[in-house]
């Protein structure tokens, strides 16, 4: 016990570094998955800023085109009423109607009329008609003598060489910026043609729209506080709110830097103005180390609308999410550290109980883990399990408190015995009744001399309960060591005793040692390696039907096949049921593996014409579920006719309604019953008389030996006569050569089955053998 409080202090120290590295780790996971965090919040907070920003650009988009659009509507008007007054010739309320006409639309800055020459006779000297505001909000009409096919918009608008008695593709005529003489203000024209009644172009209407109410239409724009907004002519001329800031230069700066760019390129509209959303650019600028988002589209007027937002006061936002990520990120670094000092703490105060953790409360001594430790440190150790008798039936009769008092006593009385030998035993309590004795290097005659006196002594040992005199016996399984083994011999030393214990019990002796030579515990390891097997191939789909055909010896065909399971292993190869069917019943997957192969047989033979068999146990027969499955699949299919079920005849059946119930029923849907491997076993003539069989499947010990033994033969015709009386068809099996198959023919078996005929295999074999 000296060496254990130097394994709590070296566990103690590792643990704590241990939670030391995973508290290290916790917040650089932390930190990372923060940083992560923030970066996906940043960019969707961008994002959504953006989304902003773009249905704030569209709504001022809307606000310029539906602008744009009631000066095409006033502008139509003008030009209707222009016709209207060409063709009455009235020219004395053409002033007065353009003065209303300005008035009706207030934020036109001046409307015209232009006739080309003769077209209007009563304006032959001034076939222009101009209305403007004045400086001080009245109306002046003024008119324009000559030509208007000489003024340079008009020009720009309306090209000489335009056909004039075609009407205009394309009416709504905007003008770039320029600088007009007669109102003496830089505006854009809005004009339509007017036509006479075999729509011939006589001339325009215009409507202008001054720069400076551009710049004021587009001035209150304000996203975040240097946000600015520009529109460019359709020749790059800038229209812009920079000119109402302060700092004149850098305003210049940007929109050279715009105009640079050549955005009017780049955008183009999308679909008819004003049935369909314009197509937005963007694109980013950089202007004396600060960073602009630019979103531009064409308007109505094929401008360019546009707005920069500095980058800078778009992240703005995302300052507040930064400081809390920080603030959480401290906050929860803090609380990590406390609960590591606490888990410390709590760590310190564990590894003190170590010891405590290595005793078995009820009886005080050393539990299964020190034993296993103090297997690691023995070498060569010997083994001896003991296991109280009829604890069990003990504790139930008594009470569990008399099952414990009996543990706590025989566990204080083994511990004083052994400390008077010289042999240095340890004694251990493992789980329930089950104690262990640790012995040094002890030969195979000394084990089982102590066996013997140990199980002396425990005879002995008495236990007043309330009265009743309590007595004690047990049984023991012991394992050694020996010289050669190596380490991992002593780790498989616990599990070798064990076996032996079970085995003792099994053989109700007093005790058994572990032989090696008998490799019990390499069977045990190979059940356990080919159970893992059988639940890996249910598992993998890997279980899978060989058909073995069975021959008609009345009409010479292939008739039957049986249906034996087989395995696949991990590279594919077949594997026989000898190798695992065993375990499969041991571990209860037996049923499993029934199901499948009912499923699976059931598929295969859907669409073929031939009767096939399938083996059931006693176990199948009784199990309710699978019963109830199999009648399911039966009736789903419709091929009970066709389906034989085999048990076999060695089976033990110890209740036969329940057996004879579950045949009645499958025979109901017109399966019919094969008793297999008859002549081995009890060979019961009654058990064929109860079960209501329909064949009899003749052993293969019977005949193999039909061509050499008489006795066989003998044996033989005995079963096939008592068949044939009773109404039942006969099958042999082990039909191994051809001579064998003469003496079943001689016999009048009915039907043959072996390697002769055929082998189990995948694949159906539909001709006989030649």
């Amino acid at each position: 016990m000296a060496s254990l409080p130097r394994l709590a202090g070296s566990s103690k120290r590792l643990l704590m570094l241990l939670v030391l590295l995973l508290v290290a780790l916790f917040l650089t996971a932390m930190w990372v998955m923060s940083t992560l965090n923030l970066d996906y919040s940043q960019r969707a907070m961008a994002e959504l800023r953006r989304s902003q920003i773009e249905d704030n650009f569209y709504a001022n988009l809307g606000r310029i085109n539906s602008h744009h659009r009631r000066m095409e509507l006033h502008t139509e008007s003008l030009a209707r009423l222009g016709e209207l007054l060409q063709r009455s010739g009235n020219t004395a309320e053409l002033e007065t109607q353009l003065r209303q006409k300005l008035r009706d639309f207030s934020d036109a800055f001046s409307v015209g009329l232009w006739f080309e020459p003769g077209h209007f006779p009563a304006l032959a000297d001034t076939p222009g008609i101009y209305a403007h505001w004045a400086a001080d909000r009245r109306i002046e009409v003024l008119r324009q003598s000559g030509d208007p096919r000489r003024l340079d918009w008009y020009r720009n608008l309306l090209p000489s060489d335009q056909p004039r008695n075609l009407p205009l593709a394309e009416p709504l005529l905007w003008s770039a910026a320029y600088y007009n003489p007669l109102s003496d203000a830089a505006v854009i024209t809005l004009a339509t043609p007017l036509y006479d009644r075999r729509q011939r172009i006589i001339g325009l209407a215009s409507s202008d729209w001054r720069s400076e109410d551009v710049v004021r239409l587009i001035s209150d724009i304000k996203l975040t506080p240097n946000t600015f907004s520009f529109l460019l002519d359709r020749d790059n001329r800038k229209l812009t709110s920079l000119s109402e800031r302060d700092d004149t230069p850098a305003a210049q700066r940007i929109m050279d830097a715009i105009l640079a760019e050549q955005l009017t390129r780049a955008a183009t509209t999308t679909g008819a103005p004003g049935t369909a959303r314009a197509q937005l650019y963007s694109r980013e600028l950089l202007i004396d180390g600060e960073r602009y988002a630019l979103l531009f589209a064409m308007t109505r007027a094929n401008m360019l609308f546009g707005l920069g937002v500095p980058q800078n006061e778009i992240d703005a936002v995302l300052a507040p999410m930064r400081q809390s990520n920080l603030r959480i990120l401290v906050l929860t670094g803090l609380v990590v550290l406390l609960l590591a000092a606490l888990l410390l703490h709590l760590i310190a105060n564990t590894m003190r109980q170590l010891e405590a953790s290595y005793t078995d409360p009820l009886t005080q001594l050393p539990n299964r883990a020190r034993l296993l430790l103090d297997l690691q440190r023995t070498p060569r150790p010997s083994l001896i399990l003991l296991n109280l008798d009829a604890f069990k039936e003990i504790n139930g009769f008594y009470g569990h408190a008399c099952g414990d008092q009996m543990l706590r006593h025989l566990g204080a009385q083994l511990l004083q015995h052994l400390r008077l030998e010289a042999d240095s035993a340890r004694l251990y309590r493992l789980t329930a009744d089950e104690f262990a004795v640790l012995l040094p290097r002890l030969s195979d005659e000394a084990l089982e001399a102590r066996m013997n006196e140990l199980g002396t002594f425990i005879q002995r040992q008495r236990l007043d309960w309330q009265g009743q005199e309590v007595g004690f016996n047990a049984t023991f399984g012991a394992a050694r060591l020996s010289a050669g083994e190596a380490r991992q011999g002593r780790d498989s030393l616990l599990a070798s005793a064990t076996i032996a214990l079970k085995l003792a019990r099994l053989q109700q002796r007093n005790h058994l040692l572990y032989d090696p030579a008998l490799k019990i515990r390499e069977e045990y390891e190979q059940n356990l390696l080919w159970a893992n097997k059988v639940k890996t191939a249910l598992q993998e789909d890997r279980l899978l039907p060989h058909f073995q055909p069975i021959l008609d010896n009345h009409g010479g065909s292939i008739g039957k096949f049986e249906c034996l399971v087989r395995m696949l292993d991990d590279d594919g190869q077949v594997i026989n049921p000898g190798r695992f069917l065993g375990v499969a019943k041991k571990i209860r997957l037996h049923r499993q593996i029934t199901r499948v192969m009912l499923e699976k047989c059931l598929e295969r033979f859907r669409d073929l014409p031939y009767e096939f068999s399938i083996n059931l146990s006693y176990e199948d027969l009784i199990d309710p579920q699978l019963s109830q499955t199999i009648k399911e699949q039966l009736q789903h299919s419709g091929m009970g006719p066709r389906l034989i079920f085999e048990i076999l005849e060695s089976e033990g059946i110890d209740n036969y309604s329940q057996v004879r119930a579950f045949i009645d029923e499958v025979k109901a849907l017109g399966c019919r019953i094969a008793i297999d491997d008859f002549g081995t076993g009890y060979s019961n003539f009654e058990h064929l008389l109860r079960l209501n069989v329909d064949l009899i499947k003749i052993d293969g010990s019977l005949i193999r030996q039909l061509d050499s033994d008489p006795n066989a033969l003998a044996v033989t015709l005995g079963i096939v006569q008592f068949a044939r009386s009773l109404g039942m068809q006969t099958v042999a099996e082990f039909v191994h050569s051809a001579a064998v198959q003469e003496k079943v023919l001689a016999l009048g078996i009915d039907y043959s089955q072996g390697q002769h005929i055929g082998m189990p295999q995948a694949q159906l074999q539909t001709q006989p053998p030649p």
